[in-house]
């Protein structure tokens, strides 16, 4: 008998909106620009998925509150490189219409999210919104997602949790909901473990009523 949710947790970047290529460019150019730092992009991947003041130390970098800022302001050159996966828009507007209980548990910050992510139009699916600056602790401690189930008054056992990333996963994993991984923004070369394998966004829909 297959599994039916009645709440929807999503990632943002690499789930429903590419920003990879800007995530990439940008922290090459500040890094380079900045502090004169060189990296190639596979040395990069860790990034991906947790928040900037997390990421940043790991370059040795002291002021991270300078190059966090720094970052978010080189994003602004790759800006026409972010898109919607194709199929999200058409995910949300479905599932929202079914009275499903609906939102995203991110790594960004809000002023990240308001940048990159709200020009799309796709916040008015969203009822429930965490962000790296309401937590303590950020992904893949469990915490954003507690969060997440306590503001919605959700079900950890109804609840399933999309993403893209080992730290999505592990975050998952340890607050207790169903993960399923958004093949479509992942690297197949990390082998993350998952409930639920989507091929699609629309695949979702197999697990509403």
């Amino acid at each position: 008998m297959r599994t039916i949710y009645k709440t929807f947790i999503f990632d943002v970047d690499g789930t429903l909106i590419n920003t990879e290529e800007a995530v990439f460019g940008s922290l090459q150019k500040m890094l380079e620009l900045e502090y004169n730092k060189s990296y190639k992009r596979e040395e990069l991947s860790f990034v991906l998925g947790i928040p900037g003041s997390r990421a940043l130390p790991q370059f040795g970098i002291e002021d991270i509150e300078r190059a966090n800022e720094l970052w978010n302001r080189y994003m602004k050159d790759f800006m026409d490189s972010i898109h919607v996966y194709p199929g999200v828009e058409e995910l949300l507007c479905t599932l929202a219409s079914r009275g499903v209980q609906l939102g995203i548990v991110t790594s960004k910050t809000k002023a990240e999210l308001k940048d990159d992510f709200e020009p799309f139009g796709l916040l008015k699916y969203l009822s429930v919104v965490v962000c790296a600056d309401d937590t303590e602790h950020h992904k893949p401690h469990p915490e954003p997602i507690h969060k997440f189930l306590e503001v919605a008054g959700a079900d950890p056992d109804s609840a399933i949790y999309i993403g893209d990333t080992v730290y999505d996963s592990s975050c998952a994993r340890d607050s207790k909901v169903a993960f399923g991984l958004a093949t479509w923004g992942a690297n197949p070369a990390h082998n993350i473990e998952a409930d639920h394998y989507f091929q699609n966004p629309e695949e979702i829909l197999q697990y509403i009523k």
